[in-house]
Parts: C-alpha cells; sequence; structure tokens
C-alpha cells in the first residue's frame, strides 16, 4: 500500500508498520486528520501485522501549536468538521485496528499525544519522557480521550488528580504506577519496541488480534459511555476560555459561559 501523508512517515518492513510523527510539536486540522485516518488506511493493508507509533527524538507528541484548533475552516483534509467530531474518530478508528499497537514513547507526550501513547496496545517509555494530560492547564477539559484512558490504567481517584492538575509524570514512575508497561532507557526505545512488534508480527496472527478486540470491547464501552461528553465539556471550556482571552485583550469583565441546562 502506498502511503501518502504530509505529516507522518510510514515506513513496513518485515510485516511491521513504524508510524512517526514527524513535527510532533505542531498540531493543525490537517495533523489532526492525518492522525485519524492513519489507523483506516492500517487496517486494511495485508502486509502489516504489527504497528509502531513514535515521534522525533526527544517528542512523541507535544502539540504546542494548535492555532487552528479554535477556528476550523473547511478544507480537503478536515471537510469543515469541528474538532471534537475528529477527536471522536481518532479514538474510533485507533481502537478498531487489529493489528496490535506498541507504543514507542521516545519522549514528551502531553494532551492528545498522552491519550495516543497511553491507548497503544503496549507501551514502552523513555524513562525520562515526560507524560502529560494537561488539557486543564489550557482552561479545558480532557475530552478526547483522556478522561476514557487514564482511569482504566490507574484507576479513578490517581487519574482524577493527573487529569484536574495536569501533573507531568516520567516514563519511569509512569511504569512504576502501571501507567505504561515498561520503562527503558531513551535509546532502548525503539528498539524495544521493533523487537516486542516483530515477536507479534511473526506469533499466530488471528490469536493475537481477537485477544486484543477481546479487551477492546471494554475500551469501546468506556469509550461510548465518556466521550461524547468529555467532548462536549471541553467544547464549552473551550469557548469560556476564548472569551476569557478576549475580554482580556478589550479590558473588559469576561461574559459568563455556563453549561447547558
Amino acid at each position: 500500500m502506498n502511503y501518502n501523508y504530509d505529516f507522518l512517515d510510514i515506513n513496513v518492513t518485515d510485516r511491521v508498520a513504524t508510524v512517526t510523527i514527524k513535527r510532533p510539536e505542531y498540531f493543525s486540522y490537517e495533523v489532526h486528520h492525518e492522525v485519524e485516518e492513519i489507523w483506516t488506511d492500517l487496517a486494511a493493508d495485508h502486509d502489516v501485522n504489527a504497528i509502531i507509533l513514535t515521534g522525533v527524538g526527544n517528542v512523541f507528541l507535544n502539540p504546542k501549536e494548535m492555532e487552528m484548533a479554535r477556528d476550523p475552516k473547511p478544507s480537503r483534509r478536515n471537510h469543515g468538521r469541528h474538532q471534537t467530531s475528529n477527536g471522536r474518530r481518532i479514538v474510533q478508528n485507533f481502537l478498531d485496528v487489529e493489528q496490535p499497537i506498541i507504543g514507542a514513547i521516545n519522549g514528551d507526550a502531553f494532551s492528545l499525544g498522552a491519550t495516543l501513547a497511553l491507548m497503544c496496545d503496549i507501551t514502552i517509555a523513555s524513562e525520562t519522557a515526560k507524560i502529560a494530560d494537561t488539557h486543564v492547564k489550557m482552561r479545558v477539559v480532557a475530552g478526547d480521550g483522556g478522561a476514557v484512558i487514564w482511569p482504566l490504567l490507574i484507576g479513578p481517584h490517581r487519574a482524577k488528580e493527573y487529569l484536574m492538575r495536569g501533573n507531568i509524570i516520567t516514563g519511569a514512575e509512569a511504569a512504576r504506577i502501571g501507567l505504561v508497561n515498561y520503562a527503558v532507557p531513551p535509546d532502548q526505545v525503539l528498539p524495544a519496541a521493533k523487537e516486542l512488534a516483530q515477536e507479534l508480527a511473526d506469533g499466530p496472527t488471528w490469536a493475537i488480534r481477537w485477544s486484543k478486540l477481546a479487551v477492546n470491547k471494554w475500551l469501546k464501552r468506556q469509550s461510548n459511555l465518556i466521550m461524547d461528553a468529555g467532548l462536549a465539556y471541553e467544547a464549552l471550556t473551550i469557548k469560556a476560555a476564548d472569551e476569557a482571552l478576549r475580554a482580556k485583550s478589550e479590558r473588559r469583565k469576561a461574559d459568563s459561559v455556563r453549561a447547558p441546562k
């Protein structure tokens, strides 16, 4: 299969597809759409039996630049959809992939980056990687999957603290509390991920895939239960944050943005 992506590099070797986020500190609707669509393409590729997801250098995905996030314009990539619908599709498409996905968390994974990293089937993190759902730092709700995956991995009490405070956790600490499977030195992340991915690619295909899909029934149920509400709350807090910024620039008191009854 020919992969035509601007912001993702896809390399297939020995039935293992390595997906590398090429600009992990930049995030636009075009990038959002590519991260949504790649999972559909990989799921349909009969030459791929395992997948590695990683970033470039010491960043997995840390979307510092999101200038398009609040003002979507119709384009070939986003089809004029709102970010909330795209966010739901990323998670849905991700969970529908039958092939096992190894998260090679080579560095910082924040916000949606943390969600994608933690939703991988098996996760290998750099001991020095920084992981956090920082939505709250931007005054918005973690609606794109953080509220789904963090409680399932570390329980509701720990998850609520990380989601409500936006605190950073290292890869080493993440492994200690069960947020990721393994923490290794930075230079061993990708080799370890490749070794594990190759083992799965060479293993009993349908036993592996259907074991994953059986567990993902649980993840999908949680996603369907939580994401619509989470994305609605996120959109509402984005609106409130935007109004606060406008009011500050206009030197006036911000209008209140209330939750719908």
